[in-house]
């Protein structure tokens, strides 16, 4: 994976977890985490704007954040299918933003003692934001985990229905700045340490569907893109 491919891969992530997370503004189940989560999409999002800024500019192609962001369609998007897929209830977004949380922190920690410049600032900044995501989704996943008999029930359900979407994470690319596969040590523990705190049971590893870096999607993907991008799509070269 080239620079421009990988730079615009984890773009991607930051880009489509905060669309995901800002669909939570007004419905979260208080106002304390309403607030919260559309403060964690605005870290996501503001990590995407850097990201993608700069892989346009790797890119030579003279496409800017917006264009990135506003006018591919879904095939030409390198996110995983982790953050694509859709909110369902409070547990599986909080499994989510858990295990995406847990894969940033070591890459954005990695990258930020990369040879890269612009990456390692990017790094830097966005490895601080990260950890207060994991710790963030951590209590929650501890909280229900290991809270009432219903509680304990939908948070094993959620972590065993988002689980198959974390392999693809760390496919191997010794060719990137940072080798996902290189992250997946630093994961494992962290996952692992919540889960047996929250009385959780880590799934068995079995179906593994991937295909998010190639640009192959879930249907979920096309029905936020069309939301996301309406306005800019429909108003071409319009200044605010």
């Amino acid at each position: 994976m080239s620079r421009f491919d990988f730079t615009l891969a984890i773009g991607d992530d930051a880009l489509i977890a905060a669309q995901r997370l800002g669909e939570w503004t007004s419905r979260a189940p208080e106002m304390e985490e309403d607030i919260a989560l559309a403060n964690i999409a605005l870290d996501q999002l503001g990590a995407a704007r850097l990201l993608l800024t700069y892989a346009g500019e790797l890119e030579g192609a003279g496409r800017d954040e917006d264009d990135l962001a506003f006018l591919r369609d879904d095939r030409e998007f390198r996110n995983c299918l982790l953050v694509e897929l859709p909110n369902g209830d409070f547990g599986v977004t909080m499994a989510k933003l858990f295990f995406l949380a847990a894969y940033q922190v070591p890459l954005y920690t990695a990258l930020a003692g990369c040879a890269d410049e612009r990456l390692a600032a990017v790094g830097a900044k966005a490895r601080k934001e990260s950890a207060y995501h994991l710790d963030h989704a951590a209590l929650w996943v501890k909280r229900l985990g290991d809270g009432t008999e219903e509680s304990h029930r939908r948070m094993q359900d959620a972590v065993d229905e988002v689980w198959p979407y974390v392999h693809e994470l760390f496919n191997p690319d010794p060719a990137a700045p940072v080798d996902p596969s290189t992250l997946r040590a630093d994961f494992d523990a962290t996952v692992s340490a919540v889960l047996d705190e929250a009385t959780l049971t880590r799934p068995e590893t079995g179906w593994t569907p991937g295909g998010g870096r190639d640009g192959l999607h879930t249907e979920h993907l096309s029905y936020l893109l069309a939301e996301m991008q309406v306005l800019h799509r429909a108003h071409p070269g319009a200044s605010w």
